[in-house]
């Protein structure tokens, strides 16, 4: 422990007497707040580790641990009690150092409510008086639409009379319209016993759990009862019930039916948090379905972040499945479960399932915090850029180049110039190929960059942090060749792209590299690749039109650039004038230079 740490002397002693046991361990401050909360498979060991400098802590453990004044821990038996009593603890006291996990509270949930004839509805309030409660529901359209459904198969009451025995004895109420048209068998007046009541309550507590199986298995026996007894307008009743549970669960299969009871876990994360998709699987079919997002305090590893949501969302959920699917093993194994890392087959597609949940969480939640600030986005895509690519530093500022010509005739270049992630289209820049001859897209790269460069070093002007040339490896190679007469290479991060595979070439490195097709990085690199091309085009094409006006045009007699070029504007092509009439091109041109046009376009 260090010297100048103010509670030395009674940290020391605390250590000194720390157990080898499993527990938990609390930091308090200086005015006795607690502000971490952990457990340890060994509290003498793990405890000892924050005041050990060999360890190279974090800037925040460090922090920390210089405010820790007392250490109180909690003996238990097992590492599993002593992750259960952490949980709590954290929920408990939300100490400023432990991991913060999103809540729930706001999200719905479905209550079976516990009284005589209980109705069944959604609330945002959970009231500890006996009732059950189903959820929480991510997605509050599919939890009304499973209500719908259930109220559909089974009339129940959406009164919220109190139908004790002695009221409905005393016939203290009426029937009302939802009696009338189907929706309830009226249990108010007594038309209903509570005991037939409640099966259809068991059947709806099943499907919500998601036990279809249960409730078809049940239904099929009614029906056949009722076939027996001669009641075939029963059996019909129950057997259409048993086809809407069959298209029910037909459209909420999602692989096989065997898979009959898994909770399945994926896991991402990046600096600041992690993030976990819980998906809970009976029958074959998702039943519930959430992401949390745990915001990261000190240190954790990915197996602890994992480990406290699965805690977390197995207790919030009530799941007990006796099998969980994971992209790699917790840090704590439970009792009677079994973690399954899946390689191939249906269990592997569910945890791909549960990612790609993940990803389009990360991705909604990343598109809300750049529409609250759009600046947020570029600086996240340029240091994912920066990462991707490999860089020292963030290309706050890119430029592209890309070549364009026809058989060597009229060739051009562009430049396109990105900053913050953005087009600048102010730096855009045109440039005709001035000592190249014929057709070669090597020679006329190197040209135009050094040009460029040349002309900013000279002007004592800002250089880019990248340089993207559209082309593959001879196109990068020309264009390095000419920064290493500048003497920047290695000053600027350069790379080529390659159109065939959207492969990304470096200088002196014969491998190429690829990302993935849906990476924003390449979806950058690509946007300025299109954007350099459309801008050359754009130039090639007014160069050639010039070219056309010179070369006919401007033949005939007593006919200068400034005409041509208005004819031109008028009937797009030589064509279009040829076909024009003479009263259409004297209306442009004058008698006189009609008379003309007319006798050249003759002789042609």
């Amino acid at each position: 422990m260090e010297n100048g740490h103010p509670c030395k002397e009674h940290l020391e002693g605390v250590l000194k007497v720390l157990p080898d046991n499993p527990g938990v361990y609390q930091f308090y401050n200086a005015v006795g707040k607690i502000i971490y909360i952990g457990k340890a498979k060994n509290l003498k060991k793990r405890v000892s580790s924050y005041f050990n400098r060999d360890t190279g802590q974090s800037g925040k453990v460090t922090v920390m641990v210089k405010r820790i004044a007392d250490i109180k821990y909690i003996v238990v038996a097992t590492e599993l009690d002593a992750l259960l009593l952490e949980n709590n603890l954290i929920k408990k006291y939300q100490p400023k150092y432990n991991i913060n996990l999103k809540d729930d509270k706001t999200f719905p949930w479905i209550c079976i409510k516990n009284e005589p004839f209980p109705r069944i509805f959604y609330t945002r309030n959970l009231i500890k008086d006996g009732s059950e409660y189903f959820g929480p529901y991510a997605s509050v359209f599919m939890m009304k639409t499973l209500l719908d459904f259930v109220r559909q198969l089974y009339p129940i009451r959406t009164c919220s009379l109190n139908l004790a025995e002695k009221n409905i004895k005393a016939k203290k109420f009426k029937v009302c319209l939802q009696y009338h048209i189907g929706n309830c068998k009226g249990p108010c007046e007594d038309l209903q016993t509570e005991a037939d009541y409640h099966q259809s309550i068991i059947s709806i507590r099943n499907i919500i759990k998601g036990n279809i199986n249960a409730v078809i298995q049940g239904l099929t026996g009614l029906m056949m009862e009722h076939a027996g007894k001669m009641e075939f307008e029963k059996a019909q009743q129950v057997k259409e019930k048993i086809a809407l549970l069959e298209n029910y669960r037909a459209k909420s299969t999602i692989v096989n039916p065997k898979i009959t009871n898994v909770d399945v876990f994926s896991f991402s994360e990046d600096e600041d948090a992690a993030y976990v998709n819980f998906l809970r699987v009976v029958d074959g079919a998702i039943i519930q379905s959430h992401t949390v997002e745990l915001k990261k305090a000190l240190e954790e590893t990915r197996e602890e972040l994992l480990t406290l949501a699965v805690l977390d969302l197995r207790t919030r959920f009530g799941s007990e499945s006796s099998e969980i699917i994971v992209p790699f093993p917790p840090e704590v194994t439970w009792p009677e479960v079994t973690f399954t890392v899946p390689k191939i087959g249906d269990k592997k597609q569910l945890m791909e399932l549960s990612e790609r949940n993940l990803k389009y969480y990360i991705l909604e939640k990343q598109k809300q915090a750049d529409l609250v600030d759009p600046e947020r986005h570029s600086r996240r895509l340029l240091n994912q850029a920066m990462k991707d690519l490999r860089m020292k530093e963030l290309p706050a500022h890119i430029e592209c180049f890309d070549n364009s010509n026809i058989l060597g005739e009229h060739a051009v270049a562009a430049m396109v110039c990105f900053k913050n992630g953005k087009p600048s289209k102010a730096d855009y820049r045109h440039f005709n190929i001035k000592t190249v001859e014929g057709p070669d897209d090597f020679a006329s790269m190197e040209e135009i960059v050094f040009r460029r460069y040349d002309r900013l070093l000279k002007e004592n002007q800002p250089l880019p942090q990248l340089i993207v040339i559209d082309g593959g490896k001879g196109q990068l190679n020309a264009a390095y060749t000419s920064l290493e007469k500048l003497g920047l290479n290695g000053k600027i991060a350069i790379i080529g792209i390659a159109k065939r595979l959207e492969e990304l070439y470096y200088p002196d490195d014969p491998v190429p590299l690829y990302l993935d097709k849906k990476s924003e990085t390449l979806r950058l690199i690509q946007y300025l690749r299109d954007e350099a091309h459309r801008f050359g085009i754009t130039h090639h094409r007014k160069k050639r039109s010039k070219a056309t006006i010179k070369t006919d045009l401007t033949k005939i007699p007593g006919i200068g650039p400034k005409t041509a070029e208005l004819l031109l504007k008028k009937f797009r092509s030589v064509k279009g004038l040829r076909e024009a009439s003479p009263e259409e091109i004297e209306q442009v041109a004058g008698p006189v230079k009609a008379r003309h046009i007319r006798e050249y376009l003759d002789k042609l």
